[in-house]
C-alpha cells in the first residue's frame, strides 16, 4: 500500500502552478487578440521570418520605435509579449541555442494565434536585450534595432515610474514585482549591494546592464540614438528603412511624432546627489557613448 503524504507546502505549490498556468493561458489569449487587431495589413505572403527585435534599456524609446516599425506596411507590432518577458530571467542562463528555441516557440505561438505569421513581427520587450544573440540565432533573417538614449534621461524616466524604487509595490504585466531587489541582470558579486544604493544609482545600473547586453551581436544590430531620431527623424528613418528593406516614407511619418521635450531633462530633474550617483555607476559608459 502506498501512502501519499500531502502537506501545506504541497498545496501551496499546486495553487501556484495552477495560477501560473491560468495566467499563461489568459496571457497568450489576450496577447494574440491584441496582435491580431494590429495585424490587419498587407500580407507579405508565406511564413515571414524577417522579425525585428527592438532592444535597449527600459524608458530609452523602445516602445516608440517598436510601435513606429510595427505600423509599417507588411509589419506588425507584437508589443512586449508578457510570456516572453516573464521567461527572460530563466532563459538568460541557458545556452544561446536553447534560448532561441524557447523564444521562437513563444513568439510563433503568439503569431499563429494572432493570424500574423505572414507579417514581419516587431518584438519590443527591453529584456530581450539579454537574449538577443539566441533570438537572432533562432531567426536567421531577423534584425535587431538597439535604441540608445542618454542614461541620465533614462534615469529620470525610471525614477518617475518607480519600478526600481525601494518603496514601490505591485508588479508588471509579466508577473514581475517592482522594488529594490536584485534582478537576474545584477552581477552576482554585487547582489547584496543593489538594494542598499539609491534609487538613482539602481536606475543607472539598469541602463548600463541593458545597454551593454544589447550589444551582443553588433553585425546584425542597428543602433539608433534617440537624440538623433528626435533631431532628424527623416534621416534616421531613411537609415533604418534601408537596413530593414522597407519604404522610408511611412517610417519618416511615424518617426516625426517623436517628442523633443524629454531630451536633456536630466539637467532640470536630477539633483546634484542623484547625478553624482549616476556618474558613479555609469559614468564610464556615458563618456564612451559621448554623453559625458
Amino acid at each position: 500500500m502506498f501512502v501519499i503524504m500531502w502537506g501545506v507546502h504541497d498545496e501551496l505549490a499546486l495553487v501556484h502552478v495552477v495560477r501560473q498556468a491560468a495566467w499563461a493561458t489568459s496571457t497568450y489569449g489576450s496577447t494574440a487578440v491584441r496582435v491580431a487587431l494590429r495585424g490587419n495589413r498587407i500580407s507579405l505572403g508565406g511564413h515571414e521570418e524577417g522579425l525585428v527585435f527592438v532592444v535597449g534599456s527600459p524608458r530609452s524609446g523602445t516602445t516608440f520605435v517598436g510601435e513606429s516599425l510595427g505600423s509599417q506596411p507588411g509589419f506588425v507590432d507584437l508589443g512586449e509579449v508578457p510570456l516572453l518577458k516573464a521567461a527572460v530571467a530563466e532563459l538568460a542562463s541557458l545556452p544561446e541555442v536553447e534560448q532561441g528555441r524557447r523564444v521562437r516557440r513563444i513568439l510563433e505561438r503568439v503569431r499563429r494565434l494572432g493570424f500574423v505569421r505572414r507579417l514581419r513581427g516587431v518584438e519590443q520587450t527591453p529584456e530581450m536585450s539579454y537574449l538577443v544573440a539566441g533570438a537572432l540565432q533562432a531567426y536567421p533573417a531577423a534584425k535587431a534595432v538597439h535604441v540608445i538614449r542618454d542614461g541620465r534621461d533614462v534615469v529620470c524616466s525610471l525614477l518617475e515610474r518607480g519600478w526600481l524604487s525601494a518603496n514601490r509595490g505591485g508588479g508588471d504585466d509579466a508577473n514581475q514585482p517592482y522594488g529594490a531587489y536584485p534582478r537576474f541582470w545584477v552581477e552576482p558579486e554585487r547582489r547584496e549591494e543593489f538594494p542598499q544604493v539609491s534609487d538613482a544609482r539602481r536606475a543607472a545600473w539598469a541602463w548600463r546592464r541593458y545597454l551593454t547586453a544589447a550589444q551582443a551581436v553588433p553585425e546584425r544590430t542597428l543602433e539608433v540614438r534617440y537624440e538623433e531620431l528626435v533631431a532628424d527623424p527623416a534621416s534616421t528613418a531613411d537609415r533604418v528603412a534601408a537596413e530593414l528593406g522597407t519604404a522610408p516614407g511611412p517610417l519618416q511619418s511615424a518617426f516625426s511624432g517623436a517628442h523633443a521635450t524629454s531630451v536633456g531633462r536630466w539637467r532640470r530633474d536630477l539633483s546634484a546627489q542623484q547625478l553624482a550617483d549616476v556618474e558613479a555607476e555609469a559614468g564610464d559608459l556615458l563618456a564612451e557613448l559621448g554623453y559625458g
